[in-house]
């Protein structure tokens, strides 16, 4: 049966509008993107299936172009799609984080660092720039590792720091193992990192640590 023959109500679209997004299940939502089936199969039904062969709706999003267009229903011009929709999410979050201070929106803050480093496949280590008033100057990934380990620079991130004329920064990596735990390593660095900026006047907020679940804060956990 077509999804145009279907009650009003269990439609995506429909119901999305009706109702919210959230009221949507992973398969309708990304029913939704991909507006068509294929032969023998709905818009939903495709989703459904897409979901079952990649395990999850993240393991989709975060698929290069090979392995995404490889699936019946994918291609380039969808693949183009589904990254300028994720392009637009992180460019949004920003926009929130520049708004106000980081300090007054905690979960935006947050957010904004699981959608820019989540998806990354190896490990890396950014800073979140701020000004004496602790909002946003800009973003940057410095370094960039293996699977299980960066090597970091307290020079070149002192360096970054004054290039901005920050006040204060936050700290942040990702885990590709999907443990947010911290290691020994983690929390030698940060001080190093601290050590190193208080020289210059820069103060370090906090270290976040991007893994499956909310990002782990360092400050929150008394490991700074």
């Amino acid at each position: 049966m077509s999804i145009r023959d279907w009650p009003a109500a269990e439609r995506p679209r429909e119901k999305l509008l009706e109702q919210g997004s959230a009221s949507l299940s992973d398969a309708e939502l990304l029913a939704i993107f991909l507006r068509t089936g294929v032969t023998g199969k709905s818009a939903v039904d495709l989703a459904r299936h897409l979901l079952h062969q990649f395990g999850s709706l993240r393991t989709l999003l975060e698929a290069d172009q090979q392995t995404f267009g490889s699936q019946l229903g994918l291609g380039p011009a969808k693949f183009a799609q589904l990254q300028a929709v994720l392009e637009m999410a992180r460019r949004h979050l920003a926009e929130r984080l520049r708004r106000d201070s980081v300090l007054k929106s905690p979960i935006d803050v947050r957010n904004y660092l699981k959608a820019m480093l989540r998806h990354e496949p190896h490990e890396v280590f950014g800073c979140l720039f701020l000004d004496s008033r602790h909002r946003v100057l800009a973003f940057e990934i410095l370094f960039r590792g293996s699977i299980d380990s960066a090597s970091v620079y307290p020079r070149q991130v002192v360096k970054r720091a004054l290039a901005h004329n920050a006040a204060a920064l936050i700290l942040c990596h990702n885990h590709p193992s999907g443990s947010a735990e911290p290691s020994q390593a983690d929390r030698a660095l940060t001080k190093r990192l601290q050590e190193a900026l208080d020289l210059v006047d820069v103060r370090v907020l906090d270290h976040f640590i991007v893994g499956d679940g909310d990002p782990l804060s360092m400050v929150e956990y008394g490991w700074m």
